[in-house]
C-alpha cells in the first residue's frame, strides 16, 4: 500500500503534471500548486508551540515542560481568574513560510533513560508538527532542566497546598 503523502512530503515533492492520455488531469495533478497561488496559510508561532506541546506530552516520562521559574510563573498564572493555562510553557518556537525550528525544556521522572525519552519527545514532535501544519521541522533541541524525584512535591502541588481551594491567596 503507497504511503499517503503529507502537507509536508507535499512541499518537498510536488505532484508532477499528468502525462497526456494517463487519465488523470493536470487539475489534479497542479493541484497543490494551485492551492498555493490562491493565497497564503500563516501561522502564528502560538499554534505550533502547542502542537508541540500536546505532542511532547503524549510521551510517558516526562513530568513537566518547561524550567522551574516558568513553572512557577504558569501555576501562578493559570490560578488568576480568567487566566488560560499554557500548553505551548516550556517551548519555543520559530516559524517561517516553509520551515520551523522549535526548543524544547523538559522535566523528567527519575528512572528513565534521557536519550530514548529525547528522541521519542523529537519524533512526536516532528510527526504532529508535520501533518498538522504542513511545515517541515528542521529541529527540534530538547534541554533537560530536572528530574523529578518520588518523593519530590510538584510546584503547583506546593501551590494548592499552601492555598484552600476556593480562596485566593493572600497578597504580601
Amino acid at each position: 500500500m503507497p504511503d499517503t503523502p503529507t502537507p509536508a512530503t507535499m512541499h518537498k515533492n510536488p505532484p508532477a503534471p499528468a502525462a497526456p492520455g494517463s487519465g488523470a488531469s493536470a487539475t489534479d495533478a497542479g493541484r497543490a500548486v494551485a492551492d498555493r497561488e490562491r493565497g497564503r496559510t500563516a501561522l502564528a508561532v502560538g499554534v505550533v508551540e502547542k502542537i508541540a506541546g500536546m505532542a511532547a506530552r503524549e510521551v510517558s516520562g516526562i513530568h513537566a515542560l518547561g524550567s522551574g521559574l516558568s513553572r512557577t510563573f504558569g501555576a501562578m498564572r493559570d490560578r488568576v481568574p480568567g487566566g488560560k493555562s499554557s500548553i505551548g510553557r516550556g517551548i519555543k518556537a520559530e516559524v517561517g513560510e516553509k520551515q520551523t525550528a522549535i526548543d524544547i525544556a523538559l522535566v523528567v521522572e527519575y528512572g528513565v533513560v534521557i536519550p530514548e525519552l529525547a528522541r521519542q519527545v523529537r519524533e512526536n514532535i516532528i510527526d504532529a508538527v508535520e501533518r498538522m501544519t504542513g511545515l517541515e521541522v528542521v529541529e527540534v533541541n530538547i534541554a533537560v532542566n530536572d528530574v523529578h524525584l518520588p518523593d519530590e512535591p510538584d510546584v503547583e502541588e506546593e501551590e494548592e497546598e499552601t492555598v484552600p481551594s476556593g480562596q485566593r491567596p493572600k497578597l504580601k
